[in-house]
């Protein structure tokens, strides 16, 4: 089989290839840490993880680097206006090194709960300013960038290559355009690489002055070098990173290191919620906690956000959330039939789940296609109820499904033995039917379902599922 990704850059479909064999460089941009992420913001670092996950499953060995913004995001990705840090700083009343902790260990609680691979590195940017200012230097010296005052912007004209990644060409770039016009800037597209800034609440020396910080582009192209090299196999974000901020990494990383920055980059596009945008005025800005207290786990989140093609909008509902709960409760009673069909000495399904296999990995390789992946899963299911799997088709099913956790992180297994004292109940319910002693088959019943334990009488005798 051929893995298949989409190239933002390309703007089309090509085989996945490695710098290296058999690992894969991959960089994610994380959060800027003013604020706890919202499930829009979470779509993007899920599809991070899916991508992550398939890899592996493929048999890569994946390092991955998820970054922390906690200094130098400007309110509306420009060049001038507030930090979004010192903005939150001055309206908690708070020095931006506790708004930027409390916030990044919010956001890796959250990734704990949301059954997130850890990554090899969250690198923070107010960790790596010397590797910032390094590459700012070196542009300067080869004269991609040239110092106004204290500040330090990159020259656009000097990279031909700019705006390959967006589709923006340079001379159709103008005010307006999330490009900030400054006297300064020999060209408008200019954008910063140091500011300095002797009343930002986050400061360092530099050669350009006594009180500076980083733009935001620079930091993820020292981070990226920092943890993974001066190239990478896969560099992710949402869509609206593309331009400016992906734009100007490319930039900046390619004069800096006179080499291709990133093979494949892979964009998701935006969430939205109830066939619209995410507003506060609207009250609909969804964090995880307002999924739990609605009676909802992390993992029914995750599916929802899961469901669709990363390339594709994605819509978000509670009837969206109630169908993805019931559609995981199915696959969940599927893995305990299956743990229970296991043991029948037959080979039913054996040649079926084989195909399901297959498409299911066709569909993976297809550009991470998990609509059509789930698309095997609701078969596979249908197939068990009908009574098609059983023996050894029910184990290959199984590690079929286990296969598809593993890239999915949403199904809840059960071992198929259960704690003495809940056997010696069921037991002994069997024995009360048998005895016509209906009241005392009721009463352990209610019971055990009232301990989360499920019993169903069939031709077959009595099964028992989680609840």
């Amino acid at each position: 089989m051929v893995l298949e990704l989409y190239n933002t850059f390309t703007k089309k479909k090509e085989t996945f290839e490695t710098l290296e064999e058999g690992v894969v460089r991959m960089y994610n941009c994380g959060p800027t840490v003013y604020g706890r992420p919202h499930i829009g913001n979470l779509r993007s670092f899920f599809f991070a993880d899916l991508l992550r996950r398939w890899l592996e499953y493929r048999g890569y060995e994946v390092k991955q680097v998820m970054n922390i913004t906690d200094v130098g995001h400007l309110v509306d990705d420009a060049d001038a206006g507030e930090d979004k840090l010192d903005a939150q700083a001055r309206r908690e009343k708070l020095d931006p090194w506790e708004i930027s902790e409390r916030y990044a260990k919010q956001f890796l609680d959250d990734l704990e709960a949301l059954g997130f691979r850890k990554a090899m590195a969250y690198p923070r940017a107010t960790d790596h300013i010397p590797e910032m200012l390094e590459m700012v230097e070196g542009l300067v010296d080869s004269k991609n960038a040239y110092v106004v005052g204290g500040d330090v912007y990159f020259d656009v004209a000097s990279f031909p290559a700019y705006g390959q990644l967006s589709g923006n060409r340079l001379e159709d770039l103008e005010a307006g355009s999330r490009i900030e016009v400054r006297d300064e800037k020999k060209n408008p597209a200019d954008f910063a690489l140091w500011k300095s800034d002797e009343h930002h609440l986050m400061k360092w020396p530099s050669p350009y002055g006594p009180h500076g910080f980083p733009g935001w582009h620079i930091e993820c192209s020292a981070m990226a070098r920092k943890h993974l090299g001066d190239q990478i196999d896969i560099h992710t974000g949402g869509e609206d990173n593309v331009f400016p901020h992906h734009e100007c990494e490319i930039a900046q990383s390619e004069a800096f290191n006179k080499k291709r920055f990133s093979r494949f980059w892979m964009h998701a596009k935006f969430l939205q919620i109830d066939g619209g945008k995410m507003s506060k005025s609207l009250g609909n800005i969804y964090v995880l906690d307002d999924i739990i207290e609605r009676g909802f786990e992390p993992r029914h989140l995750r599916f929802a956000l899961l469901r669709g093609h990363y390339r594709q909008p994605l819509n978000f509902t509670w009837t969206v959330m109630e169908e993805s709960r019931a559609f995981l409760e199915n696959l969940d009673r599927m893995a305990q039939d299956l743990e229970r069909l296991s043991a029948a000495d037959a080979d039913a399904g054996v040649e079926l789940v084989a195909k399901l296999r297959a498409e299911f990995e066709a569909a993976m390789d297809d550009d991470l296609s998990v609509p059509r992946a789930l698309g095997t899963m609701g078969t596979l299911r249908g197939s068990v109820l009908a009574g098609d799997v059983s023996g050894q088709g029910a184990r290959d099913a199984l590690e079929l499904l286990r296969g598809f956790d593993a890239v999915m992180g949403v199904v809840h297994f059960e071992a198929a033995d259960l704690d003495s004292s809940i056997e010696e109940r069921i037991a002994a319910r069997v024995a009360a039917r048998e005895a016509k002693e209906w009241a005392e088959s009721d009463r352990i019943r209610d019971e055990l379902l009232a301990e989360g334990i499920s019993l169903e009488d069939g031709p077959d005798g009595t099964i028992w599922r989680r609840v």
